[in-house]
């Protein structure tokens, strides 16, 4: 605390001037954070403060307060706020200070408001105007108090209202204006990126800035929009490079240097960038070899902050695409951590071989001791760390050494956080590995889960409990695995229960009741009689909470049957329960019990889980709803659309003012929005306000749906500015290593006990980590052994009926043969199923029904799911690129419209290409294998994984053999349901060129939006209904093709070209346009000639889709 203090006391008589009267206020200030410091509780303190509140509520409001006596108020009930206080009543006049006072007082206002204000508060709206005044002010200080209020508290909503005075600051001749107004943009960007597209171009201009902070300030936008999106700016690697160079070189002036170090955060954040940009590209990484070589050589091992910058130069040299020679000196420089005997060295040390371990874990071998060591750390970091590290390299034959360790260190851990992260870790391993050769037994699994469950305690997330009873209740392929998996939890149950259970955490009680309620009548060496006696003294017991009371009693309901004598002397003491759902439970336990055709038909014995059948719909429910909506009762909305709907009430209107003309309607009739079908004859007059349309019988004016656009031009300005290339440094050399060699050199002792004993343990935790072995790493699944499978979750309800749950299981039962079956030994180390998601149901926006789905899924390749044989073409083998697709695609698919084929990648063996073929029903990605030797090479096998997209079907991924100088093609039927503007997809090609040697070859690619969206076909009464029923919206100008003779229609086709988009109609100056999303997603657009620009406005029922159909209208513009 006093040294908060002391850096307060410091820094606040630098808010005064130096005239009279700064003295004795900076005395006032002191004499409050003295008494504060000086108090010894915390009750002295609130009567302090709130004395001092009152104080100050006083003299705001007395109208001989002075702007100097307001500012010391405002710096006072800043530190009670800070304090934790409430001093909100001074909120307004922090606003009326920034707006009425002079530069200091400006200055206190604009701290208090950044302090005080958060982005949703509605008192901000109070600040535009003046923000917009100080924006555009010629002093220096009040632009740059703006800015920075700007990029702390401004919302999304009141960006385009200052939007176009930032940019314009980006030439301003002062740097710090420049700097600040970057800053500021980059936080637009965070918060509204669709808004800040169009000054990508500018960008670029700050990133070649003269000055080296502006410059420095730009990259934190490209660090966020590379890792976006990373082939966009593939060009600006080499300026990055060279930036490095010149950085690492010492050109920049010397006032950004740090201990000696020349810009060290700034070093650190061109690794980033470069380490983004190279991964999987060969090409783009060579450019960087040269640059990371150099940062490796002049970082020395002196200071904090070099380390940092070593740790950067580690993760980026193992990211982008491998050589050997920088691979070497990142491993010495690992050891160099690892080996120090400084704690944080040591940490830092694990923390990259826990990086680099993802792509090379035969790294974790060089330093199987230091490992080992650190386990018994007496530091709680470096054990935990160490732990992370472990979990990396897990496979099926460590895994039991690895979780027991983990399990230790909870035992005596007492951090909340360590525990909810490391029980997450385990119950991740064991549910992964719940049944496996190398374990003594199948119950390992319960005894481990049983661990998390008392360690872990009520910290566990409701998810752990809830996916080890689901894992426990869908089993595996073998039915008499799981009845031993489930008696065996019954039996350790019970066990538990028979001793004192008062210290068990409720959550452990909750998952025993359940799996004792379901189970027990399978173990027929256990009498029910003593289960229900166990159960019902855990019912008695005070420290079981309501929430586990009612699972103890839904397991006593499964178990009751045939014991009605203990049942009805249950449900008798729980009927004066004073908790009302024990009361209702007695109830329906007694009527069980005494019903036995009701307790049949309620609890059928031996059902299987998955025949249950749940009206997820709650259809059950259609007549009430009907009735109420009849009635005169409001539709459902879902919070976020409430939300939504609210925020938009409450937000600024930034749109100027116009007449407009009364229009005649059509025959349909408007209820709720106005319908763009409606087209105003008037809509010249007015440059950016929304169309009025008039409500049929009635003059009032409607402006309900109005949104906010700044400007009559809009802001959808495209200039692109090539970033130039600034000088090189000279190189620098420095040579390390030379301890590790002579480490190496000196003779090994004769190994002790201990050391024996530590061999032990590293044999079995780096076990498996050969190079022919497989391996576990993050983001890699390993495959896991044939004995267990999951069985499939169906997803439908009740309504689907019988047919189609029994349809859906045998088409996933038919994928899974297809991914699986007859083809591996094992499942395949990245199963194709990760494209899938859970199906979502239909709305009355346009979202595509489920049903539908999986209707058109079966036709989208003209057939079931089944395992098609690879096409081959013989010494047919064209060049990467080529557009030729006659001689390589099916016969059903070569009619298709078509992308031109692009490389992937390629090795000396194989070469990867690929192209896009558009169909109605899914998007199909093909991918042509070429193999480039005169040999064979067999067991070639293609995955590709993607979490944006799903995938509808496959053909062609595994091959046992693919002849010399041939080609096969492999094709994935990819739908999107959830928009984004550019999707990125990542796979391997896996292939053996001699018996028992795996090659991998990994390939990238993009695919956007516009790939996914087809033309929705309407008639404009069918436009104008839809229209009504969206709710997201977006509106902006657009470029209009104006060198035509019809700019409108010119423009309308330009786009329907580019992305497939369906002109329902053109009337005068205005036109309207449908797509969907192959999902189902409608989107409708609005268009209308507004001088020499196009204002559209784009409605679809997902928040997203407008975004990114408006952000391919801009490109497909641009480009033309």
């Amino acid at each position: 605390m006093s040294d908060v203090v002391e850096k307060t006391l410091t820094a606040l008589p630098g808010l005064f001037d130096s005239q009279t009267g700064a003295a004795r206020i900076t005395n006032r200030l002191r004499q409050l954070i003295k008494s504060i410091t000086e108090l010894t509780s915390k009750h002295d303190e609130e009567k302090l403060i709130k004395q001092e509140l009152s104080a100050m509520k006083e003299q705001v409001s007395s109208p001989n307060t002075t702007m100097k006596q307001m500012r010391e108020v405002m710096v006072r009930a800043m530190y009670c706020e800070m304090l934790g206080y409430d001093a909100s009543f001074t909120y307004i006049h922090a606003i009326k200070l920034a707006q009425q006072g002079g530069v200091l007082e400006k200055r206190v206002g604009y701290l208090a408001v950044s302090l005080f204000l958060n982005e949703g508060h509605e008192l901000l709206l109070l600040l535009v105007n003046t923000v917009l005044k100080d924006l555009q002010s010629t002093n220096l200080i009040e632009a740059c108090m703006a800015l920075t209020v700007v990029a702390q508290v401004f919302p999304k909503d009141m960006i385009p209202a200052v939007l176009p005075l930032v940019e314009d600051k980006l030439s301003h001749p002062k740097e710090i204006i420049r700097r600040k107004a970057v800053l500021a943009l980059y936080k637009f960007h965070l918060i509204a990126p669709t808004q800040v597209q169009h000054i990508h171009g500018k960008f670029r201009k700050a990133l070649c800035d003269k000055d080296p902070g502006v410059m420095t300030s730009s990259l934190h936008i490209y660090l966020q929009l590379i890792t976006e999106s990373p082939d966009d700016y593939k060009d600006l690697t080499g300026s990055f490079v060279t930036i490095l160079k010149q950085v690492v070189g010492g050109k920049l002036p010397v006032e950004f240097d740090y201990h000696g170090v020349p810009a060290p955060w700034l070093q650190i954040q061109l690794l980033r960038i470069l380490s983004l940009l190279g991964r999987e590209d060969p090409s783009t990484s060579e450019l960087m070899y040269e640059v990371l070589d150099e940062s490796l050589r002049r970082a020395e091992m002196n200071h904090n902050i070099t380390y940092a910058i070593l740790y950067e130069c580690v993760k980026a040299v193992h990211t982008i695409h491998p050589k050997a020679e920088l691979l070497e000196k990142a491993a010495r420089c690992i050891g160099n951590f690892v080996l120090s005997p400084k704690i944080n060295l040591k940490y830092l040390g694990l923390k990259a071989l826990t990086y680099v371990v993802q792509h090379d874990a035969r790294l974790a071998l060089q330093h199987q001791m230091t490992i080992i060591e650190c386990l018994d750390h007496t530091d709680y970091t470096i054990k935990r760390e160490t732990l992370e590290l472990l979990f990396r390299i897990t496979n099926a034959q460590n895994v039991t050494v690895i979780v027991e360790k983990m399990l230790d260190f909870l035992h005596g851990c007492n951090d909340e956080h360590t525990i909810i992260h490391l029980v997450g870790k385990v119950t991740e391993l064991a549910e992964k590995y719940p049944f496996f050769e190398f374990a003594p037994d199948n119950s390992w699994f319960i005894q481990t889960m049983n661990d998390v469950f008392s360690t872990g305690g009520d910290l566990l997330q409701q998810d752990v409990p809830n996916n080890f009873l689901r894992l426990l209740a869908e089993g595996s392929e073998s039915k008499e695995e799981d009845d031993q998996l489930r008696l065996y939890a019954v039996d350790s149950y019970l066990t538990v229960l028979k001793r004192d259970a008062s210290h068990l955490p409720q959550r452990f009680l909750q998952v025993m009741s359940w799996v004792l309620g379901e189970y027990t009548p399978l173990h027929e060496s256990v009498d029910q009689r003593e289960v229900i006696c166990l159960l019902t003294k855990l019912l008695d017991q005070r420290s079981v909470s309501s929430e586990t009371r009612v699972w103890i009693l839904s397991a006593l309901t499964k178990i009751s049957e045939g014991q009605t004598d203990l049942i009805l002397e249950l449900a008798e003491s729980l009927s004066s329960s004073q908790d009302t759902v024990l009361r209702q439970q007695a109830q329906e336990l007694c009527q069980l019990t005494q019903d036995s055709q009701l307790y049949e038909r309620v609890l059928p014995r031996g059902a299987p889980w998955d025949g249950m059948e749940v009206d997820s719909s709650l259809s059950f429910l259609d007549g009430f709803v009907s009735e109420a909506l009849a009635a005169g009762a409001a539709p459902y909305k879902p919070p976020h659309q409430r939300q939504e709907e609210l925020c938009e009430d409450r937000a600024l209107n930034l749109e100027p003012y116009s007449f407009s003309l009364p229009v005649s309607l059509s025959s349909c009739s408007i209820t709720d929005r106005p319908s763009p079908t409606l087209l105003s004859v008037s809509s010249g007059l007015s440059g950016n306000s929304t169309e009025l349309s008039q409500k049929a019988g009635s003059s009032t004016l409607s402006l309900e749906g109005v949104k906010r656009v700044w400007g009559k031009d809009g802001y959808l300005r495209q200039n692109e500015t090539t970033a130039p290339l600034v000088d090189e440094p000279n190189a620098a050399v420095q040579a390390s290593g030379q301890q590790e060699a002579a480490e190496r050199s000196e003779p090994q002792p004769e190994p002790s006990t201990q050391n024996q004993d530590k061999q032990q343990l590293a044999s079995s935790l780096f076990v498996g980590l050969g190079a022919g072995s497989s391996m576990s790493l993050l983001g890699k699944s390993e495959a896991p052994p044939p004995r267990f499978r999951k069985k499939p979750r169906p997803h439908s309800s009740s309504s689907s009926g019988t047919s189609e749950r029994s349809s859906e299981s045998s088409s996933h039962c038919t994928t899974e043969s297809f991914l699986y079956g007859r083809l591996l030994e094992e499942e395949p180390a990245t199963s194709i199923s990760a494209f899938s998601h859970n199906p979502k149901s239909s709305t009355a926006n346009g979202l595509a029904r489920n049903e539908d789905r999986r209707t058109n899924t079966s036709q989208i390749l003209g057939g079931d799911l089944v395992l098609v044989r690879p096409n081959m073409i013989q010494d047919e083998h064209p060049p990467p690129g080529s557009s030729d697709l006659t001689a390589l695609l099916p016969a059903d698919l070569k009619d298709l419209p078509h992308s031109d084929v692009i490389s992937l990648t390629s090795d000396p063996s194989l070469s990867l290409s690929s192209c896009r073929l558009f169909r109605d029903e899914a998007l199909l990605l093909v991918i042509l294998i070429s193999n480039c030797t005169e040999t064979e090479i067999k067991d070639v096998a293609v995955q590709l994984t993607c979490d944006e997209l799903e995938t509808a079907s496959l053909r062609g991924n595994v091959m046992n053999c693919l002849e010399g100088n041939s080609t096969s093609v492999c094709h994935y039927a990819l739908l999107m349901d959830n928009p984004h503007t550019n999707v990125s997809f990542t796979g391997t090609v896996s292939y053996q060129t001699q018996p028992g040697h795996t090659n991998t070859l990994p390939f990238s690619g993009t695919l956007s939006t516009a790939d996914f969206i087809r033309p929705l076909v309407l008639t404009t009464e069918e436009y104008g209904k839809l229209w009504l029923t969206l709710s997201h919206d977006v509106k902006q100008n657009l470029k209009l093709l104006i060198d035509a003779s019809d700019p409108l229609r010119t423009t309308l086709n330009a786009l329907r070209d580019a992305l497939q988009l369906h002109v329902v109609d053109i009337i005068g100056s205005e036109g309207i346009v449908a797509c969907r999303l192959l999902s189902g997603a409608s989107c409708l657009l609005h268009c209308r000639v507004n001088g020499d620009a196009l204002a559209m406005w784009l409605r679809s029922p997902l928040p997203a889709l407008p975004d990114c159909i408006l952000y391919h209208c801009q490109r497909a513009l641009a480009q033309h």
